[in-house]
């Protein structure tokens, strides 16, 4: 598309001269701008992750059930670019993940341990995460090693947002490639 736009571009400025010479830079210049815009949104951001985050946490307050089908659905709201809000209950409990459901069946997810290669160094990820909900804050990032969607292992950064006056938390994370 791109392409063609630039060669139709070029024919012209060389029909019409000076004129079309600079209409060309300034088209040259415009599809730049919005192929980078374009080039950013498959990727989440972190303040993308944070309004969704609070976004999430004032539906829960206001209506509790609509908030946990809407989080749990893949085709929500809550699912953007490349992640989503999941909602966790401070005793570990997944209570909605769009992604992985069946999170939701475990009793308690506080013996979950990140994706390290070395074992004696992994995260017991939940329970971090409750630690940042529990906090003075209620709010915080979260780094660990985790499954990307094509199955690789990397860095991952993820927002914990207390859900004030709750026990409950959702989170949003990133991958730090």
């Amino acid at each position: 598309m791109v392409d063609c736009c630039l060669l139709f571009l070029l024919n012209l400025s060389i029909l019409k001269g000076r004129v079309m010479k600079k209409f060309l830079t300034f088209g040259i210049f415009m599809l730049s701008l919005v192929g980078n815009s374009f080039a950013n949104d498959g990727k989440a951001t972190k303040e993308e992750c944070i309004q969704k985050s609070k976004e999430a946490a004032i539906m829960l307050k206001t209506d509790k059930a609509a908030a946990i089908a809407e989080i749990a659905n893949k085709e929500g709201k809550f699912v953007w670019k490349d992640t989503y809000v999941f909602l966790v209950e401070l005793p570990g409990k997944m209570l909605a993940h769009p992604m992985k459901p069946s999170l939701t069946e475990l009793p308690s997810l506080l013996e979950v341990t990140d994706k390290t290669e070395d074992k004696s160094k992994a995260k017991f990820i939940f329970e971090d995460f409750k630690d940042v909900a529990e906090s003075k804050d209620g709010e915080g990032w979260i780094t660990y090693q985790w499954t990307t969607t094509d199955g690789k292992i990397a860095d991952k950064e993820t927002f914990i947002y207390r859900v004030g006056g709750t026990e409950m938390y959702v989170g949003a994370g990133i991958y730090k490639q």
